[in-house]
């Protein structure tokens, strides 16, 4: 069953909030990272992604980046841009985007949850990544982003938060730039707070939705601690991580498109044709189309939109991944069309978050960046969860959650 433990947070005062808390270390570059923290010392960017206080092409991985990020922390925490709360906490942390709100509660999952796979997965990480969210949790002895878990709603869990809500101000509550609203609740009462980590404990299981890598980094960091320590118990801080838990049935998955750099020596007239092999093509003119159903496509090539329905046998509805349509691409077109075999690492395919609209594929194949694009209607929360609870791994770039999270409204420390 799943652990859920209060902390005591480290939190901005009320009038820099909204200009410390920052987007994710992993939506931005460098480049644009220097570009949305500057004029702004406030910005929790200078701690996650810290070269942006060094000289530009500074190795992003050096001992001197790492070091850069330690020394900011502590400069936020000796200015008073971070202070920690006296009591252990739990939070509330509320997200809209377009007119829909979702709520979520902050507090710190366990170490010994994820390395036992009470916390499920459904993405592969990389160790290269891994070992820099590694280094950056060891140095700053902190979790400076919470992760992004989900669980099955629960109707009581669900109006308690209700009615907290209702009855309290939040802390924190701004627009962003990006036009999403952050709402932000602290929760003192002991009673309220012993409930919600008795609902926790009844859970078989929590989901990661976001943060693979920051996921998988802060429990081998945990596990590294104890591992050092000859007086271990398992109550130390370095046990657990800073996770918000939503309830699934709040959450968005967007669609997460791919667009490819040629058509592996064929033309256009002959890649529609050995596409016929597995989907039923319906042109559908140069205005934007997009998929409305599970197994159908949109693909945009040579200036025109067309309806790409699979063909009943290039699926499997009743395994996990093969109902998914990442993998029919994968498997009807990516690999034996355009020969495209490792999609984490090959340099001719790209993708792109469904945030950033169906526009976005047009406009890089009408640039010439691109031979082709295609669409995918999103991936749901049950195909998710069915694929974490049967110990699957999705393909890479499957799921877009969004909003993504703000960094910086609470932050744990390992002690």
């Amino acid at each position: 069953m799943a652990v859920f433990k209060a902390f005591k947070g480290w939190r901005p005062p009320v009038d820099i909030a909204k200009m410390l808390a920052s987007r994710p270390y992993d939506v931005l570059d460098s480049h644009e990272a220097r570009i949305e923290a500057e004029g702004n010392p406030y910005s929790l960017l200078h701690i996650i992604k810290p070269e942006i206080d060094l000289p530009e092409g500074v190795n992003l991985y050096s001992q001197e980046v790492y070091d850069k990020a330690r020394d900011n922390f502590e400069a936020f925490r000796e200015k008073g841009w971070l202070t920690q709360d006296a009591e252990d906490r739990l939070y509330i942390y509320a997200q809209t985007m377009n007119g829909k709100t979702q709520y979520g509660i902050v507090g710190c999952t366990a170490v010994d949850d994820y390395l036992n796979e009470v916390i499920k997965k459904h993405e592969l990480t990389r160790p290269d990544k891994e070992e820099d969210r590694m280094k950056h949790v060891r140095i700053t002895n902190a979790n400076m982003e919470p992760v992004f878990f989900t669980y099955p709603a629960h109707a009581e869990l669900d109006s308690l938060i209700a009615d907290f809500v209702k009855n309290n101000a939040p802390v924190y509550d701004f627009t962003a730039d990006d036009g999403f609203g952050h709402h932000f609740w602290v929760i003192e009462d002991k009673q309220l707070i012993g409930r919600i980590i008795d609902i926790f404990a009844t859970f078989p299981a929590l989901y990661v939705a976001d943060g693979h890598h920051r996921t998988a980094a802060a429990a081998l960091v945990g596990k590294e601690r104890r591992l050092a320590n000859p007086n271990h118990r398992g109550d130390e801080e370095y046990n657990f991580f800073l996770a918000v838990n939503f309830p699934d049935n709040q959450l968005t998955i967007l669609d997460y498109n791919r667009v490819v750099t040629d058509l592996n020596g064929m033309s256009e007239a002959e890649f529609l044709e050995k596409l016929k092999q597995g989907f039923e093509i319906t042109p559908k003119g140069s205005d934007i189309y997009k998929p409305s159903m599970l197994h159908e496509f949109s693909m945009y090539l040579g200036g025109q939109w067309y309806a790409l329905k699979a063909k009943p046998g290039t699926y499997d509805d009743h395994d996990p991944i093969g109902v998914l349509d990442v993998t029919i691409l994968t498997n009807q077109v990516l690999e034996p069309l355009l020969g495209i075999t490792d999609l984490r690492r090959s340099k001719r395919i790209d993708f792109v978050g469904g945030i950033r609209g169906l526009g976005e594929l047009s406009r890089r194949v009408d640039s010439g960046e691109m031979a082709v694009a295609f669409a995918l209607f999103p991936v749901s929360m049950k195909q998710l969860i069915d694929i974490a609870d049967t110990g699957n791994i999705m393909p890479p770039k499957t799921t877009w959650f969004e909003p993504k999270l703000r960094s910086g409204l609470v932050v744990h420390t390992l002690d």
